[in-house]
């Protein structure tokens, strides 16, 4: 049988695609950090040529920062594009990695054999998965299955500047029939998964102004506005009692799921008191009557996430603060609108500012939620294919985090994605000691040639 071939190909060619993960995590693509831009270059002639050595016509496009690796290669069926990023977060703290993060070694486990070093997880070792399939493939029948686009970003660990403008000059050339985005992880280390709903996020930090200097509490304070107070009064009414937002039209666009996939995140068994005694909680603390799943999973969320003024240092220094700031981000789902929730939390807060006060806004970005449309019949396809690899049957996910790539692939390209990966929660990915299961990059590696043969007959 095809499929058993390329398989056991896959099988015994483990050691080599490993030595091959090893030297391309070797190249220190830190793409934050200006100091690396050749090492960033370097990681992406390592792709090119890696592509090339199995027939792929690849090359390294420019950009105003890093450089984008396209690769194409024609053939029946399906057109795939396939994304991942070659780009790595910094290493630091240097101190609290146990080895040269740079110098990627296999390493034995209570819970088995891992690859350790910076990159192995995200994203280097979940795009190799991939190539190594196609690799696999075209060892055994000399060409692959069918038609796919592989495209490989250098930043996107520094919030892809040059994505946007290059889907856009490239939008005919990329544009395909479905994307394949290897960047998540496997549900609570066991189950594989396909993410269909990735939250968006809003970003904003605001500053109320009081008085124009810092005031002697003694002398001042009664008499004079505190902006702390103001603002702890405008943080307090961003929620009521049950939990909801209170931004006027925060719901607009919010949909409950549906009962099938419902039915599937309540299989999952998922232990909510387990999750929350990990981190030393108890009680679930957003809206209430609803699951802990939906709540990140598909529910929006207003959360504080800084509040600084006044006097921070040892001690009392008794003063009244001239300013106060605090730092807030909405997590979006289904249609959402960021621009329009900006307005109306802009129009809220300033609704709520006594005489005395003014306050300033700097938003950090805003991406509306994605949401993946299973009625594909090429969902249930690459569902069931990797079930047939993992002792688990695979489900539908939704995801509390974001990944803007999906979102521009529908609005740009339209081109819906799957969030296929193999990493696991425990993986350290941005801290030190990062690593990656040896299988799941050997399974997902095979599960990716599974579902490159149920895809390639869709």
């Amino acid at each position: 049988m095809s499929l058993d071939s390329v398989l056991n190909r896959i099988d015994s060619d483990l050691p080599d695609s490993l030595d091959r993960l090893k030297a391309f995590l070797r190249i220190p693509s830190i793409s934050t950090d200006p100091a690396f831009k050749a090492e960033c270059d370097q990681a992406a002639d390592w792709l090119v040529e890696d592509l090339k050595s199995i027939g792929i016509d690849a090359e390294k496009r420019p950009t105003p920062g890093h450089p984008m690796v396209v690769g194409h290669v024609d053939g029946p069926g399906p057109h795939l594009l396939f994304y991942g990023h070659y780009d790595v977060q910094p290493v630091d703290p240097l101190d609290l990695w146990e080895n040269d993060p740079f110098d990627p070694q296999i390493e034995d486990t209570p819970k088995g054999k891992v690859i350790r070093g910076r990159g192995t997880s995200d994203d280097k070792g979940q795009l190799m998965t991939f190539v190594e399939a196609c690799r696999a493939w075209k060892a055994v029948h000399g060409s692959l299955p069918c038609k796919i686009t592989f495209f490989f970003e250098g930043e996107e660990e520094s919030g892809s500047p040059s994505l946007v403008p290059f889907l856009k000059e490239n939008a005919d050339e990329l544009k395909a029939d479905i994307a394949l985005i290897c960047d998540t992880g496997l549900y609570d280390s066991r189950v594989p998964a396909i993410t269909t709903m990735l939250r968006g996020m809003l970003k904003e930090e605001i500053t109320i102004t009081g008085p124009s200097r810092d005031l002697h509490s003694g002398m001042y304070g009664g008499a004079a506005i505190n902006p702390i107070r103001v603002l702890a009064k405008i943080i307090a009414a961003l929620h009521n009692d049950e939990g909801k937002v209170t931004v006027p039209g925060f719901y607009d666009g919010v949909s409950e799921i549906p009962d099938d996939m419902r039915e599937q995140w309540d299989a999952l068994g998922f232990d909510h008191k387990a999750f929350l005694k990990d981190v030393g909680l108890s009680e679930l603390a957003g809206e209430a009557g609803r699951s802990a799943l939906e709540m990140i999973w598909a529910r929006p969320t207003c959360e504080v996430n800084g509040i600084g003024g006044g006097y921070q240092g040892a001690g009392f220094k008794t003063v009244l603060p001239s300013k106060a700031h605090a730092k807030i981000s909405f997590r979006l789902v289904g249609t959402q609108d960021p621009q329009a929730i900006d307005k109306s939390f802009r129009d809220m807060v300033r609704a709520m500012l006594p005489a005395d006060c003014e306050v300033t806004f700097n938003s950090d970005g805003a991406a509306p939620a994605s949401v993946m449309s299973i009625d594909n019949p090429a969902f249930e396809l690459a569902r069931k294919a990797l079930s047939d690899e993992w002792p688990d049957e695979a489900a539908f996910i939704g995801s509390g985090g974001s990944i803007p790539v999906a979102g521009y692939f529908q609005s740009l390209l339209d081109t819906e994605s799957m969030l296929i990966g193999f990493g696991k929660d425990d993986d350290q990915i941005h801290s030190p000691n990062e690593k990656y299961d040896v299988e799941s990059f050997h399974k997902g590696t095979r599960s990716w040639a599974r579902i490159l043969e149920a895809l390639s007959k869709s």
